[in-house]
């Protein structure tokens, strides 16, 4: 597992692998957010006794690791840059997500985390930091790190900023969940549909089991 990037590095970004990238051809991937999507939004999430896994995350994550497809956490933690809780908080609350669903049989691929904000403590005090969405570098990070095809994947997300960043990464599509800040984006969202981008409105994650790439690979024999 390659440790995060942290101190020494880039202070406010963290990127957690579990699997070395596949000597295989690119294959879509699967982008979530975290807070509003896999967990209940509790704003500024840091401790694990608060964590809520929102119904049917951990089948989705499950049923995309049976197709093999490649699922990757893309999440903004401003509240790291603005002091509320540390890396280390954030890290403890992961650990139990990645173990929660490992229970059910489920994993991750890769995790990557932002933390600057314009309003945030230095050095995290950063406006326009390329990782941060609805900047696409997070999954512009995964893609060369994972050999993924961005032409082919799809994001789940509960915020504009969400769909925003699949958008600009060139994804095919992404599905804006009614979880999380869902209602607050949804019309915000649902207007960055393109010609060649498809943004869905769906009630949860559980819905993203129907997308056409997990469901094809899945019945591939």
């Amino acid at each position: 597992m390659t440790p995060h990037l942290h101190i020494g590095a880039e202070p406010g970004l963290w990127r957690q692998q579990f699997d070395p990238a596949p000597d295989r051809p690119p294959r879509p991937a699967l982008f979530l957010d975290r807070d509003g999507v896999l967990l209940e939004e509790i704003d500024y999430l840091h401790k694990v006794a608060d964590m809520r896994i929102i119904p049917g995350a951990a089948d989705t994550v499950r049923a995309a690791n049976e197709a093999s497809v490649p699922v990757i956490v893309v999440t903004n933690q401003s509240g790291v840059g603005r002091g509320y809780y540390d890396w280390p908080d954030f890290a403890a609350v992961q650990a139990a997500l990645v173990a929660q669903f490992a229970a059910e049989g489920a994993s991750f691929d890769m995790v990557l985390a932002c933390a600057y904000h314009r309003e945030a403590n230095p050095p995290y005090d950063r406006p326009d930091h390329p990782w941060r969405k609805p900047q696409p570098g997070m999954l512009h990070e995964a893609a060369q790190a994972l050999r993924l095809d961005l032409a082919r994947s799809w994001i789940v997300g509960d915020s504009a900023s969400d769909i925003e960043a699949g958008r600009d990464a060139g994804l095919a599509g992404a599905l804006h969940v009614e979880t999380g800040h869902g209602p607050r984006d949804r019309d915000k969202a649902l207007a960055l549909s393109a010609d060649g981008y498809a943004v869905r409105p769906v009630a949860s994650i559980a819905d993203a089991v129907e997308l056409e790439f997990i469901r094809h690979d899945s019945d591939a024999p």
